[in-house]
């Protein structure tokens, strides 16, 4: 049988240690082709993974989720119910790109993980965690190789050869003449030159280009929007944007279509609330866009207001032109607008967790999970790290409510009423949802691209 060799450009080429999550999609590609989610996320929708089927017991206290028949790693041994639990509590140790700390150890502070056989996993909890399948799907189980790299996992795919930060090379489990080689190219533009040149197959995260590329029709181009939010945190705990109304009218005063059209080059859509339409309870419209309104209020307020913007220069893609576009829209209602420009972005990062975010923060939010940002970024009980000072004790009854919800569509509801409540008291400045794209030639079949970016290979897929 000839064999098949698709080369791979992107961002990033790696494996993190088995207890490292990350959001960063070129990672994340690997991780979803090597290894299996515990549980699997689909547009907001939990679907069977690694686990293929749960069930709750005394109220929704007891979990027991129960492994796929003969799930193996590649290497041959068994997956047990207690590599999941070794795997769980280093979970709950760990930390993020920047090295913060992330939110799990507090989401299973009073949760304990067990295996009452080898293929099922138990879990206690000391109220209802009706999001714990959503939390799980997170979570892709892996172990070491003989180098002590988290190569070694349970998907559709095992690792050939690992050079990290260099290379990669999987091939398929199901077709061992099927090989796919990825390359690390830190730069879009590199990216996309290594396609023009016949050097690769395939171009990956080529929204980072600046401008948005026209989609030469020498190419298949792949484009899906992002379940990532690109928003700007809102100084909730003092200053002008302390005031509910103030906060509703800068979400009047920009024109997020119009920041879609000329920053991304229509390449996004607008958000309207602190999540996107792939998030589960998402059913919202979208917050008019009215400046004139906005006008009127800052100047019933009888005096000249300067703002701090701050924004990094990445972590969104296309930071500058996104902050110049609000700097413009609300100096058009009469604020002035101070534009602090912040080069080192892990260091801004730990800035926006210590609350050092002037009046407006540019950042992005990339959780798919609506309980995660609700309850990481919003909720003012839980003052996570990238809580800004925001307190709605009324929409701290609806997160509760909403948390302890067993049954799916009951607590889809739940979170609609939440994310409505955030449109008439926002938290954030909203502002849009931007498509992940890449580029492939055109005899390349099977590929597809999700709302998390991630690329995916059919079987059959061919060169």
């Amino acid at each position: 049988m000839k064999s098949t060799v698709l080369r791979i450009a992107q961002e990033k080429v790696d494996f993190f240690p088995p207890h490292r999550v990350t959001d960063d999609r070129s990672i994340l590609t690997l991780k979803s082709l090597v290894f299996e989610p515990l549980c699997t996320w689909t547009d907001g929708h939990i679907t069977p993974g690694l686990f293929k089927k749960w069930e709750t017991e005394s109220n929704g206290l007891i979990w027991n989720f129960h492994i796929r028949s003969n799930a193996l790693f590649h290497d041959g041994s068994p997956c047990t119910a207690s590599d999941i639990v070794v795997f769980l509590t280093e979970i709950c140790q760990s930390v993020d790109t920047f090295g913060m700390k992330w939110s799990y150890a507090r989401y299973f502070n009073q949760v304990t993980f067990t295996a009452p056989s080898s293929t099922c996993l138990r879990v206690e909890t000391s109220r209802p965690m009706g999001d714990l399948p959503e939390i799980f799907s997170e979570f892709y189980l892996s172990k070491l190789d003989q180098s002590g790299h988290a190569t070694i996992g349970t998907g559709p795919f095992h690792v050939l050869t690992f050079i990290p930060g260099v290379q990669a090379s999987l091939s398929s489990c199901a077709q061992p003449t099927k090989t796919l080689h990825f390359a690390a190219h830190k730069h879009p533009e590199d990216r996309l030159n290594l396609l023009r040149t016949s050097q690769v197959d395939i171009a990956c995260q080529l929204d980072a280009l600046s401008p948005l590329p026209e989609q030469d029709p020498s190419f298949k181009w792949l484009s899906a929007t992002s379940c990532l939010s690109v928003m700007a945190y809102l100084n909730c705990n003092k200053g002008i944007f302390s005031h509910p109304e103030a906060r509703l009218a800068i979400n009047m005063a920009v024109n997020r279509q119009a920041l879609c059209d000329q920053v991304y080059n229509g390449q996004a859509i607008p958000a309207c609330t602190i999540v996107s339409p792939f998030h589960f309870g998402f059913n919202q419209t979208h917050i008019p866009y009215d400046p004139e309104k906005a006008r009127a209020f800052f100047a019933e307020l009888g005096q000249d207001f300067s703002v701090t913007l701050r924004t990094p220069t990445f972590m969104p893609e296309h930071a500058l032109q996104i902050s110049l576009f609000i700097k413009n829209s609300l100096e058009a209602i009469g604020l002035h607008v101070n534009l602090d420009v912040v080069e080192d972005r892990p260091d801004y990062a730990r800035q926006i967790g210590r609350k050092e975010i002037g009046d407006i923060a540019l950042f992005d939010s990339s959780p798919h999970s609506t309980f995660r940002v609700l309850n990481d970024k919003i909720s003012s009980r839980t003052r996570g790290i990238w809580w800004q000072g925001y307190d709605n004790s009324a929409l701290e009854s609806s997160i509760t409510r909403a948390n302890e919800c067993l049954c799916s569509s009951e607590r889809a509801l739940n979170y609609a009423n939440c994310l409505s409540s955030l449109q008439t008291d926002p938290p954030w400045l909203y502002l849009a949802h931007p498509n992940s794209i890449c580029a492939a030639r055109h005899d390349i079949d099977g590929l597809s691209m999700n709302h998390k970016g991630l690329i995916y290979f059919k079987e059959g897929s061919k060169k």
